[in-house]
Parts: structure tokens; sequence; C-alpha cells
């Protein structure tokens, strides 16, 4: 090979320029990225994981969608994810500026045209991986959500899962029969009443099993009670977390910031 052919060849590999190792080795972590992660669930925990390289290999820049469509995906993903009980957020949309804000409680979020994300607390780390997600062209945002997928206060139920209850007071109470019953049959033993007490009747059997039916009803009736003691509180719980982002007054928390016309972040 002559010297100047050595030169350009030394050229190419100074300049920056990709060449074809570099080509095979981002393919290669390409394809360990697509393996290593679920980007059909991909969550804040994945996110987290996941490195500054395998970032760039796995989303293309040049491919991002941003602006105002990348606000409205944005926005349909997080009310579908919010109406699923994934996401505990209040979801708004501003037009001057263009923003996306979603609060709760605990935090909030504001997304911008151009794809970055900022705020605090757990709505800030629910958000971050929506709005990657929602970058990418190939992830499906649903076509269809509820403008208001947050219940008001009052609509909250007092608890679920009656039917289970049920089923377990039957069954407790068919244990608390059994074992009265076992009890009554071991005095009437005692007594000799009804031709009991024989030679063959195992009192002592009649007392233990009646004692043990007994006391699994017990236990029974008490799982019952806590747990629609727990479904109230938690009901509650849910109802005032819903108070305390507005959706009675319409007032927002003190944390989430005003999105009116002057705020620019700056630029």
């Amino acid at each position: 090979m002559s010297d100047s052919s050595d030169e350009q060849v030394r050229a190419g590999q100074d300049d920056g320029s990709p060449t074809e190792t570099d080509s095979e080795d981002v393919e290669a972590l390409r394809k360990q990225v697509e393996e290593k992660y679920d980007f059909d669930d991909f969550g804040p925990a994945d996110m987290a994981e996941m490195t500054a390289e395998e970032w760039d290999v796995a989303f293309d820049e040049d491919s991002w969608i941003t602006g105002e469509d990348l606000l409205s995906r944005v926005e349909r993903d997080l009310r579908s994810r919010v109406a699923n009980r994934d996401v505990f957020a209040r979801i708004e949309r501003s037009e001057n500026p263009p923003r996306v804000l979603a609060y709760s409680d605990e935090g909030y979020a504001i997304v911008y045209p151009d794809g970055s994300v900022e705020g605090e607390g757990t709505v800030l780390r629910d958000v971050k991986p929506t709005v990657a997600l929602c970058s990418m062209d190939s992830y499906d945002v649903p076509e269809s959500v509820p403008d208001n997928p947050l219940p008001e206060p009052e609509a909250v139920p007092q608890g679920g899962g009656e039917l289970g209850n049920r089923m377990l007071q039957v069954i407790a109470g068919v244990q608390l029969l059994a074992g009265l019953a076992m009890l009554a049959g071991a005095v009437f033993a005692l007594v000799g009443v009804f031709g009991l007490g024989g030679p063959g009747t195992n009192i002592e059997f009649l007392v233990v099993g009646g004692l043990a039916f007994i006391g699994v009803s017990l236990v029974l009736f008490f799982t019952v009670a806590n747990a629609r003691l727990s479904d109230k509180f938690r009901a509650e719980e849910y109802r005032d977390r819903l108070r305390a982002i507005g959706l009675e007054d319409g007032e927002r928390p003190d944390f989430v910031p005003e999105l009116g016309a002057e705020d620019d972040r700056g630029e």
C-alpha cells in the first residue's frame, strides 16, 4: 500500500468518523439492550438500571418524536395509566406555553415539547419512562382515554371484595355451628342424654374438635372484620389524596408551579 493510502486510512480513523467495527459494536449492544429490557413494560426501575451507553443505542435521537405530537402522546398515555391505577396524578395540558403538567399530593412533573422533564417526587419518577416511550414512533399510545381518569372523592366506594367477605362469613358460620354441635354432643354424652355416652363415645375428641372448629370460625370472623376495616381506611385515604390535588375545590397543591405565559425556563 502506498504512503498516501496509509495516510488516508489514518486520517479516516483520526477524524472521529464511525468505522465498520464501531457500527458492529453498536448493533451488538442494541441487540443486548432489546433482549435485556421489555420496552412494552418499561418502567422507572428499568430506566434507573439502564446505563448511558444502553440509552444511546436504545433511543435514536434522529427518530424521536418531539413538539406538540410528543405532548399529545404523553398526555394520552398518562391519562390511560391513571385510569388503570398504574399512576396516581392529575393531568393538565397547557397550550400557552405548550406543556403537560402531572401532579399529585407527593410531587409534580412538567413535560416540555423537546422531551425534557422537570419536577420532584414520585410523579417525576413515573413520568420520565412515559416520556421516553412516547418519544419512540414504535410505541403505541392509547387512542381512546378518559378526560377525567380520577374519580370524585365522594364517588370512591367504601371498599371492595364484599363477595369474598360474605363467603368467609358463611364458612365461619358453618365452622361455628359444627363446633357448637360437637361441644353439645360432648355434654349430652356426659349426662347420657339421647343415648349418648356409650362405650364407643370419645368425649375428648368431641371437646377438642368442637373447640378447634370454634377457634377457626373466630379467626375467619376476625379476618373479615379486619378486611372491611382496612378497606374503609384505604378508601378514606384515597379520598383524602383526591381532595389534596384539588378534585373538589380545583386548587393545586402549593408546591406545584403555575404554568403561565411567562414560564419559559429562562429561554
